[in-house]
């Protein structure tokens, strides 16, 4: 006898979210998401844009007005106040520590994690060094402490100017010349079909990807046990161990947005779990780089002793 899922109650869902075009996809990604698995009309499915400091504020890094925490400040207030029930982030732009009363309610399919490298004119490129179509002293443009110090520790004779806004904002400023290249999350370029002649992808070994890149996370209340339970069945439990093991990784760390970290958890073919993290100094002179393997479920112990470890032999002043 086939037995029909028991039907979802429809519930009404406002998630909140930032004002970009990525931002704005991947709120419509999991609206859908819901939309698809919910009993009810799409009327019940809404976002609202809210303004955040870290959008607001492009003319300073992030570290000298607060860290990446201010891409959800004016979001979380909403979810606390009951403006919205729910928010939607780019998990790799959420502080580690959420204010009291906020979970991690989910986390959706990981898209590829990976950096890319664009270049203003398409140069010829060798896959094996793609650095290597950067002239001497070429000029790179990010504002990712991350990315700057693992270009400058491959490259010391690169320049790199700040550059800061979405990814719209910063093709513009690489075609108007402000720098010769730029580096991107890949996850971005993808959700937002966007093919860049002139861009290749850096492997991990080359550029260790941000903590939860390529993973969308959504936030709700603590106490809200709807919204909790309804997000709970959209959960993706791969990208959620891999995010656990990154997280905790960062959380040992407790880096800000002056501490260059990387971090890139993969699920192997067997079903364990490789972690591989790294610390950095701002201007390359520095690198640290170490990897666990693991039991899946022991995601979190993983990130917090491979976090344990470079702490311990990294330079103390590289923490906050």
């Amino acid at each position: 006898m086939n037995i029909s899922p028991p039907e979802i109650a429809p519930l009404r869902v406002c998630a909140g979210t930032r004002g970009s075009p990525l931002a704005l996809f991947q709120t419509r990604l999991f609206l859908g998401l819901l939309r698809d698995m919910c009993a009810g009309p799409a009327e019940l499915f809404q976002e609202q844009m809210i303004a955040t400091t870290g959008d607001a504020v492009q003319d300073r890094a992030l570290a000298e007005i607060g860290g990446k925490g201010l891409f959800a400040k004016e979001i979380h207030e909403a979810l606390l106040d009951g403006r919205v029930n729910c928010a939607v982030h780019s998990l790799k732009d959420l502080e580690t520590e959420l204010p009291p009363g906020i979970v991690l309610a989910c986390t959706l399919p990981r898209e590829d994690p990976r950096d890319v490298l664009i270049f203003g004119d398409a140069p010829d490129l060798d896959p094996t060094d793609p650095y290597a179509a950067l002239p001497p002293g070429g000029l790179v443009g990010t504002s990712s402490v991350r990315r700057q110090a693992q270009l400058l520790n491959a490259r010391p004779d690169l320049r790199v100017v700040p550059m800061r806004g979405n990814v719209q904002t910063r093709l513009r400023k690489l075609n108007e010349g402000v720098c010769q290249a730029s580096l991107l999350a890949l996850a971005g370029l993808k959700r937002l079909g966007m093919d860049l002649p002139g861009a290749v992808v850096l492997d991990p070994e080359a550029m260790l990807p941000a903590a939860g890149q390529g993973i969308i996370g959504i936030t709700a209340r603590a106490d809200d046990s709807a919204m909790l339970d309804l997000c709970a069945r959209i959960e993706d439990a791969a990208a959620r161990a891999v995010a656990d093991a990154e997280r905790a990784m960062l959380g040992v760390l407790d880096g800000s947005c002056r501490t260059p970290i990387g971090a890139n958890a993969r699920i192997m073919p067997d079903g364990q779990l490789n972690l591989i993290g790294l610390v950095a100094r701002a201007d390359g002179s520095f690198l640290l780089k170490r990897s666990l393997h693991g039991a899946l479920a022991d995601a979190v112990a993983l990130g917090r002793e491979l976090g344990e470890s470079l702490r311990a032999d990294a330079p103390a002043d590289l923490f906050p």
